[in-house]
């Protein structure tokens, strides 16, 4: 065998695996999503500034999440619920979707909600330990969600103790 054959050889496997890399982070481990309510609307969860989590209806829902990761939660709907009365999120910061769920800009959503167009709010806190669920909510009814790693997270997934007022950490983080 010549040495370009061999060269041809890895390279053509170099970029097979390059490609194969690139589509199992960006297409093969999201899956729909679909949150709904023993009636069988679509409801998201958001917290109320009194600290009740209360359901609100969504409508054009679309949903993005995986296993692999508890932040790869994305999602894109309406609703007619009004962001006076509900819990605010301190330092929102929206995760990149992948390109091909091109309802969630979050470039956008992000830029809107440091000039105020767009409310940031808690939906659900530790929806998995450490990990909050955010809402970006427009006065026009679109709203954008998220999952965003809270402060007792940041701490525990370094590998420290929880801080005081955390949740008590799940025995599989310890």
């Amino acid at each position: 065998m010549s040495g370009k054959v061999i060269g041809v050889f890895l390279v053509v496997l170099g970029l097979a695996a390059g490609a194969a890399m690139y589509w199992l982070q960006v297409h093969a481990f999201y899956n729909e999503v679909r949150l709904t309510s023993d009636g069988g609307e679509i409801v998201i969860r958001v917290t109320r500034a009194d600290g009740t989590v209360t359901d609100i209806a969504a409508s054009e829902f679309r949903g993005i999440d995986a296993e692999s990761s508890p932040i790869r939660f994305r999602a894109c709907f309406e609703t007619a619920v009004s962001q006076s009365g509900l819990a605010l999120y301190p330092d929102p910061t929206p995760l990149v979707a992948p390109g091909w769920f091109d309802c969630f800009d979050a470039a956008q959503i992000g830029a809107d909600l440091s000039t105020g167009r767009a409310t940031a709010v808690l939906g659900e806190a530790n929806v998995v330990y450490g990990i909050d669920r955010v809402l970006a909510i427009y006065p026009d009814g679109r709203a954008f969600a998220w999952h965003q790693i809270n402060a007792c997270g940041k701490v525990v997934f370094d590998g420290d103790p929880a801080p005081p007022g955390c949740p008590p950490v799940p025995e599989r983080l310890n």
